[in-house]
């Protein structure tokens, strides 16, 4: 049993020492700015939805990143590559128009921007890099190099 909560690190599955995690860590993301359980979140740009779980899988032909985005279309999501090796996984939801008559009885659903970085490991093709996405599941391929295995040359030993 640990003494830390699970929730602790923003309450990310992932390890919080790991090299390629880039995360965004953001300590106001589960503080309550307002006594009105009602009302939209008011953290600015930050809400639940900023923390976008994605899974990372390795192959033995490429890294594997898929991201649940329900609710959004592919035009509202970026997937870029930037200083040769960080991919950047970003988007935006847009909060639902309030009309003047309107009750909300209750506001569970998160909207806002969200963007998530990782560290591509050396032998990423960040030139090949392909993106789908398919009933609000984002997938993106970083095909891997081969890796070259040295030549060997037998050394006769004479004496």
């Amino acid at each position: 049993m640990s003494l830390i909560p699970s929730n602790f690190f923003g309450g990310r599955r992932s390890n919080i020492f790991d090299p390629f995690s880039l995360d965004i860590w953001d300590p106001f993301q589960d503080f309550p700015f307002t006594t009105n359980a009602l009302s939209f979140p008011q953290s600015g740009e930050t809400s639940a939805f900023a923390n976008a779980r994605i899974d990372w899988k390795e192959t033995p032909e490429a890294h594997v990143f898929k991201a649940d985005l329900p609710g959004l279309k592919k035009e509202e999501v970026k997937v870029e590559v930037e200083d040769g090796n960080v991919l950047q996984i970003s988007g935006e939801r847009s909060k639902e128009e309030e009309e003047k008559n309107d009750k909300w009885h209750r506001v569970e659903r998160s909207s806002g921007k969200f963007m998530r970085r990782f560290r591509l490991p050396e032998n990423a093709k960040v030139d090949q890099v392909k993106a789908s996405m398919e009933n609000g599941v984002l997938t993106v391929n970083v095909p891997k190099q081969e890796v070259k295995k040295p030549d060997v040359k037998a050394v006769q030993i004479s004496g």
